[in-house]
């Protein structure tokens, strides 16, 4: 047998390579999933509001006060839209101070410019466009989670049947296509549409990964240290996706990043044809729990809300804060993305410092924990008037995520095996859901409260909401086995019939999985 040969049945066998495949695709995903955070506002203000403006009004040698003759903005009435109250506003070198408010008039005199119409510094004219945009970026954003919350019980139901390679790979190929249709699409439409297959692709690649990697580390120790590698991927996607996304785009061009993360896909696919297999067939062993019967289990279901209700926060951030920073702060373009940079990187260290320390300390008090620095963390995010005061909020709100994640994804992996079937397509689908409600309500409601009662009222909800919820991860601190685990653990100690606990449970576990593999 050649080397390479050797070297790839070796690697077929190994879980750390299993791992690293895993970790790749995650870290891909998420890259994709923070890169258009910074692009999408301000691109669709260039594209929409500033073209319709110099299609109506072209540029003139001299600037005039706007609000004589200012031109309507898209879907506002013409007689009342409002406009920045000087067209010097609108541009990075005018007189209007950086930490002017939206919508308030500068008092100096106009200065001419050109207008361009992207500016780099300054806050943007259209404050009704500026909201109006609001819920139509949350709706785009959202559009990826609704997708993946539709497909992911059917990926983890597919899963089941074929095992987990071939959906993995299908995972890789659709995210190519939409990170290709990301780089040229050139209306709001086409966005829509590229983040919505993206959303297809995401289920795939997660729920077969997460899926693939509990059957790999059957050991509960071993499986939470992978599963916080794993999730270290994902954190570093939100690490470099958004300030990665901001300085291409404004130095480069809006296709840049993402022909770059296309030439990556493919790496990544090649990858994944050496270690996975994808045409082999390998269904579960085991034959799997229904939907409906995981559904029906009360940790289960504790355990999915503090993953959809955590990472609901910086859901709602996603599409609100740049546009609240333009609107009060009127930051550089390359700030938007920055802004999430100390929430990227706390969260890869939580992710791979809990990842170990959850199981010691017990991952009902992680997640308890990181689920009320959460909400602490949103209340304190309204009170920044410059973009280094996001850096305290933004760092605690990451970190306590990769505490929450770190801590849940592991967890739900253990309740399956304690509780149910060790068959782990259908609790990770479900692992996905909770995730991905988060981040389809978020975004989908976020600028829908903005827009009615404003960014501060929608942190104040998000991380009363979060804090609300923390008490809960206490009923995860000695799930039972379930009915059936119990009466194998009564037939194998006929003389304690009646003295089941769960710490005895968690002693016991390990023979009665022998068991069912004989």
């Amino acid at each position: 047998m050649s080397p390479a040969r050797s070297w790839l049945a070796s690697g077929r066998a190994s879980p750390r390579l299993v791992l690293a495949v895993v970790f790749v695709a995650l870290l891909l995903d998420n890259v994709l999933l923070t890169v258009v955070v910074p692009i999408v506002p301000t691109f669709l203000y260039t594209t929409e509001y500033e073209a319709a403006k110099s299609s109506v009004s072209p540029a003139l040698p001299e600037p005039t006060p706007a609000a004589p003759g200012a031109p309507p903005l898209p879907g506002s009435d013409p007689g009342t839209a409002p406009v920045r109250g000087s067209s010097s506003a609108g541009n990075g070198t005018g007189s209007s101070p950086p930490g002017h408010p939206p919508g308030h008039p500068s008092r100096d005199p106009p200065a001419p410019s050109r207008d361009p119409p992207a500016p780099p510094r300054g806050c943007l004219q259209g404050e009704e466009f500026l909201a109006q945009e609001n819920t139509r970026v949350g709706l785009l954003f959202a559009s990826k989670a609704l997708v993946q919350l539709l497909v992911n019980p059917w990926v983890g139901l597919l899963t089941n049947r074929i095992g987990y390679h071939i959906p993995m790979f299908l995972g890789f190929t659709i995210m190519f296509l939409s990170t290709v249709m990301f780089a040229f699409s050139g209306t709001y439409t086409l966005l829509f549409i590229a983040r919505a297959l993206q959303g297809i692709g995401s289920s795939f690649s997660s729920v077969a990964g997460l899926g693939l990697l509990a059957s790999v580390y059957p050991d509960d120790a071993e499986r939470g240290s992978a599963m916080g590698i794993a999730l270290g991927g994902l954190a570093l996607g939100v690490l470099i996706g958004a300030p990665f996304g901001s300085i291409m785009y404004e130095f480069v061009g809006k296709a840049s990043p993402f022909l770059v993360l296309a030439f990556l896909a493919l790496l990544d696919g090649a990858l994944q044809l050496c270690i996975l297999q994808p045409s082999r067939v390998s269904p579960e062993s085991t034959k799997a729990t229904p939907v409906s019967t995981l559904l029906r289990d009360p940790y289960i279901l504790v355990a999915a809300g503090a993953l959809c209700f955590s990472n609901m926060g910086v859901a709602m951030l996603e599409p609100t804060l740049p546009i609240w920073m333009l609107q009060t702060m009127c930051p550089p373009q390359w700030q938007l993305g920055m802004a999430f940079l100390p929430a990227s990187i706390s969260y890869l260290v939580g992710t791979n410092l809990f990842g170990i320390l959850a199981n010691r300390m017990g991952r009902w008090l992680c997640s308890m924990i990181g689920m009320a620095v959460v909400g602490i963390s949103l209340l304190c995010v309204p009170l920044a008037t410059n973009i280094y005061g996001l850096i305290g909020p933004n760092a605690g709100l990451g970190f306590a995520i990769g505490m929450v994640d770190s801590s849940m994804m592991p967890l739900m992996g253990y309740l399956v095996d304690l509780r149910h079937t060790s068959a782990y397509g259908t609790v990770y689908a479900i692992a996905d859901v909770a995730f991905c409600m988060g981040f389809a309500v978020g975004p989908s409601t976020g600028g829908a409260i903005v827009r009615a009662l404003g960014f501060p009222w929608l942190m104040a909800i998000v991380g009363a909401l979060n804090v609300a919820y923390a008490p809960l991860c206490w009923l995860l601190r000695s799930p039972p086995a379930s009915e059936e685990r119990m009466a194998i653990l009564s037939q194998e100690r006929p003389v304690h019939p009646k003295s089941y606990t769960p710490k005895e449970a968690q002693q016991e576990f390990p023979l009665t999985e022998a068991e069912n593999v004989e």
